[in-house]
């Protein structure tokens, strides 16, 4: 359902407090730089981060959305975490606490609404969010504010990261009417997420790769030598064309009197690079997950990964309980006040249910007692139709067959 659909309240009034120019329109775009990065990079993104005389985030944010944001492990974890949490079923309650059913459907498929609720998880691994809610076209949407572009110990956004002291082109965002209505924000101001615990262990990774590519490369298919006379021009065409032809492999021309060979290194086939690009995946699980599931393939196991499974659970919950709290207190308020919600909306998750122990329960009492069919048809997705004749041998047990 598109939120173009969604029926204002009665009783409720469009916010007028809503000017034209909005943070997120005029947010300069930037080009940021790819070069590799290194520990004291990150160490001087980081003091530049937390420094009290001035204040500069966009050096480690560019590092977490370049670098850190872009491994492949860290994206798959923090996925995991927030896509629990998003596909939990959720309720919309009216101001007697019962589930308003009609408003519940309205939202659950709501686009903006969801992405409130990725905004909100957000905090875990990025620390401070700012979001900017819009009408456009109609449509509800929400724009995230990059965190290059906020200060939020200052509470200062900033249109142009890079010109921090350019106090005209600055505004103080906690000072504007949308506040707490159209602009709503997160988190502690001086958190910096996880991943700013994670960032050693990713550059460390992507050291290791880097050197196990290299290992490959030299390793892999070794270079071919060609012994000839380089100050003869004809012998020394023919031996380019000849190495040339021969296939894709390095190569090169020394003279007859000269001598090439490897310098004795390490004998490894790459142990040490795979050890290190374990360990930094280890850490940024336990980071991120609380536990190493489904990855230790030499010495996982069950019993493991159902511990391990049960400490990401408790995070899960957390994060759902952390969702709740911000929408009852900023949230649902502020869409109460732009007039897509009913005064006394309150918002809470559903219930986990234990499924395999209610079937379980279900079964002890279904010889005594009449089951709605719809409800196990709800539950358990059990085609259920009518009760079926009891057969006049079933008093039989098998035992008793024999007596």
């Amino acid at each position: 359902m598109s939120n173009r659909n969604i029926k204002k309240p009665k009783g409720t009034a469009q916010s007028s407090n809503r000017s034209e120019k909005t943070l997120h329109s005029g947010i300069l775009a930037k080009t940021i730089s790819l070069t590799r990065k290194d520990i004291a990079a990150w160490k001087r993104a980081w003091q530049y981060a937390i420094s009290a005389e001035l204040t500069s985030r966009y050096q480690l944010f560019n590092l977490y959305d370049l670098d850190i944001a872009q491994d492949a492990l860290i994206t798959s974890q923090i996925e995991n975490r927030i896509q629990s949490t998003l596909g939990a079923e959720f309720n919309l309650t009216n101001a007697t606490g019962d589930v308003d059913e009609e408003l519940t459907a309205a939202f659950q498929d709501e686009e903006f609404f969801h992405d409130i609720i990725r905004a909100i998880l957000r905090t875990r691994f990025y620390g401070h969010t700012l979001i900017e809610l819009d009408r456009e076209a109609d449509k509800m949407v929400t724009h995230i504010i990059p965190n290059q572009n906020v200060l939020p110990v200052q509470g200062i956004f900033l249109k142009d990261y890079s010109s921090a002291m350019d106090d005209t082109a600055n505004i103080r965002y906690r000072n504007l009417p949308e506040y707490g209505t159209w602009l709503l924000e997160f988190g502690k101001p001086d958190d910096l997420g996880l991943l700013n615990k994670a960032v050693p262990h990713v550059l460390f990774k992507k050291f290791a790769q880097s050197c196990w590519s290299e290992l490959c490369e030299i390793y892999g298919i070794p270079p071919r030598v060609y012994k000839t006379d380089t100050n003869d021009p004809r012998a020394l065409q023919r031996g380019k064309k000849m190495m040339t032809e021969m296939g894709a492999a390095a190569w090169f021309i020394i003279d007859t009197t000269e001598e090439f060979e490897w310098a004795k290194g390490v004998d490894t086939n790459g142990d040490v690079y795979s050890n290190l690009i374990r360990l930094c995946d280890n850490q940024n699980s336990m980071l991120i997950q609380g536990a190493i599931i489904g990855q230790d393939t030499e010495h996982g196991s069950y019993g493991k990964d159902a511990a391990g499974q049960n400490l990401l659970n408790n995070l899960v919950a957390a994060d759902m309980a952390l969702v709740e709290m911000q929408m009852k207190t900023k949230v649902i308020p502020a869409l109460i006040r732009i007039g897509l919600l009913p005064e006394g909306t309150g918002f809470e998750f559903e219930a986990a249910e234990d499924t395999e122990e209610l079937w379980k329960m279900t079964r002890e009492v279904l010889p005594y007692y009449n089951i709605d069919t719809e409800w196990i048809k709800k539950r358990f997705g059990i085609e259920v139709t009518e009760k079926k004749e009891a057969s006049p041998f079933s008093q039989f047990s098998a035992d008793s067959f024999f007596v």
